[in-house]
């Protein structure tokens, strides 16, 4: 029925949790009505009958660590657009002169409209009425809409609780575009382990959105193995770049790949930075100081990797720096790459402002 919540908290989880949060919170409060997994939407708990909502809500929180999240919620309405704006035009009244809003909703069930829909006639019917102004990337408060099938519950947070990836820190990708990462292939007699180390070693370098990725080899190789290995690359690179398409707040970049002689390569980059990654080298925190200093000069800085058999011993004497990242440790040829890199990035991180890079992340679609 249409009207206050105030006897309402919704209550969010990871999959599979529901049921022991439900038990915790009867632990905490057996006069509440509990409900995981409401109407078979999982990663909810719909927790009804409350008597002080705001006590039980914040000493849920403090005792049941399996929640990720818990809201109470001040009014519930059938979820019908039309009565969803018409109560929401109740809380804002809530929202103080100066502050801006968003709106966020969660629809889960068969409807007749989307959570985009909520979003802008919520948006406009309290604009319209309260003059607030509106800003979806740092809202003093939110209006949250959790739709759960034929029910809409609706809530006003603050926007500082809204989880901000960035805030106060500094991206890694300008820095990590200048890298060019330099692998030699992995072979193996069974086709498939080789393509499955190519997409390990795919999925790393798209990780950190690297400059390119450059599959060395330093004498003839088998063009079926090479393929089966690049097939790998390929498909690691795609699976991990669509999750960025979807989860990042800035444009992903993918990473192209090339294929050369990794002794000519290095004779054609013979000005550029060439940094080995093998045991042989010094630590990498032993050299901070000539990293920085190539990384602030060069435009492209050249990360090479070998695979079962290490980087050639010639390459050695023309590197700019021989790196050991774990001494005393021998990592995995789908791991070396990725621990440099992070390696780096780390002991780097605080002039990322000043070593800067491709600042267009725009990318192949």
């Amino acid at each position: 029925m249409e009207g206050p919540g105030d006897a309402c908290i919704v209550l969010k989880t990871r999959l599979g949790l529901e049921k022991i949060v439900a038990n915790r919170v009867k632990e905490l409060f057996h006069y509440l009505e509990v409900s995981p997994s409401p109407k078979g939407f999982q990663g909810l708990v719909l927790v009804k009958n409350c008597r002080e909502p705001v006590n039980e809500l914040e000493k849920i929180l403090v005792n049941v660590i399996e929640v990720e999240n818990g809201y109470r919620i001040l009014y519930s309405t059938p979820a019908d657009i039309k009565k969803i704006v018409s109560v929401s035009q109740n809380i804002a009244k809530l929202i103080k002169p100066g502050q801006c809003f968003a709106v966020r909703t969660v629809r889960r069930g068969r409807h007749d409209f989307t959570s985009l829909d909520v979003n802008v006639a919520v948006g406009a019917a309290i604009k319209e009425s309260t003059g607030a102004c509106v800003n979806l990337d740092s809202p003093d408060v939110v209006i949250g809409v959790e739709i759960i099938d034929d029910e809409a519950f609706i809530t006003l947070y603050p926007g500082s609780s809204i989880k901000k990836k960035y805030v106060g820190k500094k991206l890694l990708p300008r820095m990590m575009s200048k890298i060019s990462a330099i692998q030699m292939p992995y072979f193996s007699p069974d086709p498939e382990a080789t393509k499955r180390m190519g997409i390990r070693i795919g999925r790393e370098v798209q990780n950190f959105e690297v400059k390119e990725l450059v599959i060395a080899f330093d004498k003839p190789v088998d063009a079926f193995q090479l393929r089966d290995f690049i097939d790998g690359v390929e498909e690691g690179i795609e699976s991990r770049y669509r999750i960025q398409v979807k989860s990042y707040g800035r444009r992903a970049r993918k990473v192209p790949v090339r294929v050369y002689d990794i002794f000519q390569l290095v004779r054609t980059r013979y000005n550029e930075p060439i940094i080995v990654l093998e045991p042989e080298g010094r630590f990498v925190s032993d050299v901070k100081d000539e990293l920085l200093r190539l990384f602030k000069k060069h435009k492209r800085i050249n990360l090479l990797a070998g695979s079962r058999e290490g980087i050639p011993s010639g390459i050695y004497r023309v590197a700019d720096a021989v790196i050991d990242i774990a001494p005393g440790i021998t990592l995995s040829t789908e791991y070396a790459l990725a621990a440099g890199l992070i390696a780096i990035s780390t002991i780097l991180y605080e002039w990322v402002d000043e070593i800067g890079g491709e600042s267009d992340h725009t990318g192949s679609r």
